[in-house]
């Protein structure tokens, strides 16, 4: 590897470190309940959303409760995207006028976006209208990320021990991780997204002319909006077939750069949470080692499975 493609790996770690340690200080005060710098804006969205799910935002809820609520919670969402799916032909936002998704594809895409490996048999830009990719898909990408978040928060308050009174309620953590994390962070690196040259418009195509001086339609969408939240939450699914390998959803090195940084800056964060809310900072120090640790031996094998054979 060059000196650039080091120099580009160490700035991005860097970067990450830097914005997670301030973040898992957020996260830990999600955690906790406690008042942070953007509950004046989600607040009434919060008691709102809950007013209306029925929920006491003061209620507390057994293991099993939440496995529970979490179970149909999640279960639910599933047969959501499904139906979205098929439906698609007779939703709005179809300007291809694409047909239902087969039940098979769409059963395995709702199963696959419901457990967060987003495996995508599919060419997104030929398959799926953009009411299914922004309803559906991107939907369940949030949803997704803040079940595995409210998971993070039940097991850290589990670990703060008397700390904390209880491991807390699935409905309140799952709202608040998409209000005061998910969705502005989204927001903000959709926005940066959109000015490295990432779509974000409701058209289906542009008409190209190429060098030959044929005509080509090339397929455009609300592609910034998914790609924040597919790796902000680590999840899959990109707008188009080749994901990230597409011009579209990763322009450039700054591109690419800041689709690293926003995969790997929440869990790093969540660990720095975990630390400040069981009160010994160096558990999370720990764990982010033996991540690092991990990652760099993964990333070794990935290489080496890679290169080519040296013949004898």
């Amino acid at each position: 590897m060059s000196l650039v493609g080091w120099l580009q790996i160490l700035v991005v770690l860097a970067l990450v470190l830097l914005s997670a340690m301030p973040m898992g200080e957020h996260i830990a005060a999600i955690i906790r309940g406690d008042r942070n710098f953007l509950t004046p804006l989600m607040a009434p969205l919060e008691r709102g959303f809950l007013r209306l799910a029925g929920v006491d935002p003061k209620g507390q809820q057994s293991a099993l409760e939440y496995t529970l609520a979490l179970l149909a919670f999640n279960i639910t969402g599933m047969f959501v995207l499904y139906a979205i799916q098929r439906l698609q032909a007779f939703l709005p936002l179809d300007p291809q006028g694409f047909d239902g998704v087969a039940p098979d594809l769409a059963f395995n895409t709702a199963a696959s976006f419901l457990t967060t490996s987003d495996w995508q048999s599919y060419a997104g830009e030929t398959t799926m209208s953009h009411f299914t990719q922004m309803a559906g898909l991107t939907v369940q990408n949030f949803l997704g990320a803040s079940t595995g978040l409210a998971v993070a928060f039940a097991v850290s308050r589990a670990f703060a021990g008397s700390q904390l009174s209880s491991i807390g309620n699935f409905w309140v953590d799952m709202t608040r991780s998409v209000l005061y994390l998910l969705l502005p962070l989204s927001g903000v690196v959709a926005i940066v997204m959109m000015a490295l040259g990432i779509p974000q418009t409701f058209l289906a195509s542009v008409e190209a002319t190429t060098l030959e001086g044929a005509k080509q339609l090339i397929s455009i969408g609300p592609v910034a909006s998914q790609e924040a939240i597919k790796f902000i939450g680590d999840n899959g699914g990109g707008f188009f077939n080749v994901n990230s390998a597409h011009p579209f959803e990763n322009p450039s090195a700054l591109s690419n750069m800041l689709e690293i940084w926003a995969q790997l800056v929440v869990p790093a964060a969540v660990v720095f949470a975990f630390g400040a809310t069981v009160g010994d900072r160096r558990q999370g120090y720990a764990i982010l080692w033996v991540m690092g640790i991990v990652l760099v031996l993964e990333s070794r094998r990935s290489i080496s499975l890679r290169l080519p054979a040296i013949p004898s």
